[in-house]
């Protein structure tokens, strides 16, 4: 009877677990199925497979200046939120007093406004200084959202162990920049990694910003929208498969990378 017992509840959790991944991938799966349509509706019956989308996508000049539009800002505003996230996040546990560590909360204050409050806050700023729409704009706007996640993100791994290093390295006689090269960078490293992906993840999804600050230089979320307004468009499967292909590879890397530095960690120990 346990045994029957355990065998069911065990079967139930596979079974729960088999229905959330259906739940979370039936959806990129039917996209990607739809991206190999060789017909120009992307709907069942399934016709093909043919690469004609794919071909459609590279040879579509907006399709793939967007592309690259989206990859210059979310590298861009990635590496200035993760930048000055980690300044402050470092700021605030080395020096922060009392007071300044409850001001922590005001970090991560943007993260409850809405994308088209700071939107239309930072479109009106940059009308009010006569600074035109473009790309710069959205860098700028995705950087300011983004860089309260990059703060949170990093300040959870600064353990009050490192600035002990710190202090020990500065009493053994390293300078400065020995103390930042050799003790606050390398346990800081992987944070500033994961901060980059997860605000560059972000960013390349983002669409009220990119939307309301750019101008004819659009990132590929605006034009996907765009053509979407007059219609089902083969080729933004295409491109949605291509894009969660690549994003699939990068986490797969991220883990692997992660995974051969814990593996020499535990030899070294």
């Amino acid at each position: 009877m346990t045994g029957a017992r355990k065998l069911g509840g065990h079967s139930f959790r596979l079974g729960y677990v088999a229905a959330v991944l259906v739940f979370i991938y039936l959806p990129v799966a039917a996209l990607i199925l739809f991206a190999f349509q060789s017909s120009s509706v992307p709907v069942p019956p399934f016709d093909g497979p043919s690469l004609r989308w794919f071909e459609a996508v590279f040879a579509d000049r907006r399709m793939t200046d967007a592309l690259r539009n989206s990859l210059l800002v979310g590298a861009a505003s990635s590496a200035i939120a993760t930048a000055f996230g980690m300044l402050a996040a470092y700021a605030t546990a080395r020096y922060g007093g009392p007071w300044l560590r409850r001001l922590q909360g005001l970090f991560l204050l943007p993260l409850t406004i809405s994308y088209i409050i700071v939107g239309m806050g930072l479109l009106i700023t940059l009308m009010w200084f006569q600074i035109p729409k473009s790309l710069g704009a959205v860098i700028l706007g995705h950087a300011v959202m983004h860089m309260p996640i990059a703060i949170a993100l990093i300040s959870s791994q600064i353990k009050p162990d490192m600035l002990t290093l710190e202090r020990a390295a500065r009493d053994l006689g390293a300078k400065e920049w020995q103390v930042i090269a050799h003790v606050v960078m390398p346990s800081l490293t992987w944070p500033m990694v994961a901060a980059f992906l997860l605000c560059f993840t972000l960013s390349w999804d983002e669409f009220i910003i990119a939307l309301l600050l750019s101008r004819f230089d659009v990132t590929l979320p605006v034009e996907i929208w765009s053509q979407l307004r007059s219609g089902l468009n083969p080729k933004t499967n295409a491109i949605g498969s291509v894009v969660f292909m690549a994003s699939a590879v990068l986490v797969i890397f991220v883990e692997w990378i992660v995974l051969m530095k814990q593996g020499k960690q535990e030899k070294s120990q």
